[in-house]
């Protein structure tokens, strides 16, 4: 059986995913009686998102939960450095300094050498979601060394792009940061934040990547074979302001429109999942479908894959969250990590079960604590 953990986009908000996945990591544990098991050793691929790529590059990397953690709470105020004014007007913070403790997390054992994608520290397969803003494509980007455009002999092989720079895309939020600058095949080309893809949830291009023949790792889709755990960082649905229509301006549309798309399609992706995945945990998905925890276009033998999903919504409908200045969790918002990781720790104790991270078997039964409304 292979398993696949994917991590949504979402900014300082990624606190609230490690309170799920130390759960997670505290649950296989206890299971395999290894108490210094880490995600790394158990899910086979590891797809990330902006702040959910940074997450899953470290899980690769070998680190555990709480030492990630850690890194967020302490390393924060650094990622998330103002420049000065004339700056300001290009980007809200510094991107040398994110850049500069990536560089300094991903080296080869040696500390100097800047670790590459293909780098053999990684322990399992890395899918790192960004955006080719210079050709307006997704860029879904993995360490499989199969893959067509990991050939060594390839002008644009992506095993020697430095894992640092496809962190630093990644995370390339719009006004939060600028666009990275790689070279491929001597063109530079700028990449920005998953988060603007289709991808900010990636558990489908993940599925997709691991089974589709052409990306050359081709596991078998099959439900019993492949299980999928995908983390959120907090809901957070675009809401306009409470007016008339009549006196809604231009800048209530700037600030909705962006988080409106993305928390559309993300929420499409979660779907998707679910129709042609076996759902054994998740929210209600609307008042409509439900939860779709049962077979709902596939008939059980026909589902592709297991498929857990973790989220819950912290925006206004929240009653801590609404207590908040503009009633929302905001994705820079340092001051909210005890608050973040209160509501994850919640969270995570009230639903993530042990039966969840494993394919349920012929004849399962879902009991109330394995689909629920979040």
């Amino acid at each position: 059986m292979k398993r696949i953990l994917a991590l949504d986009g979402g900014g300082i908000r990624g606190v609230f995913t490690l309170q799920i996945l130390a759960r997670i990591e505290e649950l296989f544990r206890l299971e395999e009686n290894k108490p210094d098991l880490v995600l790394g050793d158990v899910f086979d691929l590891i797809a990330g998102t902006s702040t959910g790529a940074i997450i899953a590059a470290f899980l690769s990397w070998g680190l555990s939960v709480r030492e990630l953690e850690e890194l967020y709470i302490t390393q924060s105020p650094k990622m998330f450095a103002k420049g000065s004014w004339a700056q300001q007007w290009k980007s809200k913070y510094k991107p040398e300094a994110i850049a500069r403790f990536f560089q300094e997390q991903f080296t080869e054992k040696d500390g100097v050498t800047p670790a590459l994608l293909g780098t053999r520290r990684l322990r399992k397969l890395l899918l790192i979601v960004m955006r080719n803003g210079s050709t307006g494509s997704p860029w879904p980007v993995c360490n499989n060394p199969k893959a067509i455009y990991n050939d060594r002999t390839h002008e644009e092989c992506n095993l020697d792009i430095p894992l640092w720079q496809l962190l630093r895309a990644s995370t390339a939020a719009p006004t939060y940061f600028p666009p990275e600058e790689i070279v491929l095949a001597g063109k530079t080309r700028l990449f920005m934040d998953g988060g603007i893809t289709p991808y900010n949830n990636p558990a489908l291009i993940a599925v997709l990547m691991a089974t589709v023949p052409r990306f050359r790792i081709e596991w078998p889709a099959k439900r019993e074979l492949l299980h999928v755990v995908s983390v959120g960082t907090g809901l957070a649905r675009a809401r306009l302001p409470g007016k008339a229509a009549s006196d809604i301006n231009l800048l209530d549309h700037i600030k909705y429109i962006a988080p409106a798309l993305i928390g559309s399609v993300a929420a499409e992706q979660d779907l998707l999942c679910r129709v042609t995945g076996d759902c054994v945990h998740g929210s209600v998905w609307d008042s409509e479908v439900g939860a779709l925890e049962m077979p709902t276009l596939l008939d059980a033998q026909e589902q592709k894959f297991t498929y857990a999903r973790y989220d819950q919504p912290l925006d206004t409908t929240h009653p801590k969250i609404k207590q908040l200045p503009g009633g929302q969790a905001q994705l820079d918002n340092l001051k909210l990590i005890p608050l973040l990781q209160e509501l994850g720790k919640e969270y995570a104790d009230g639903h993530v079960r042990k039966e969840q991270l494993y394919p349920r078997t012929a004849g399962f039964k879902p009991c109330p604590c394995s689909v629920t409304n979040a």
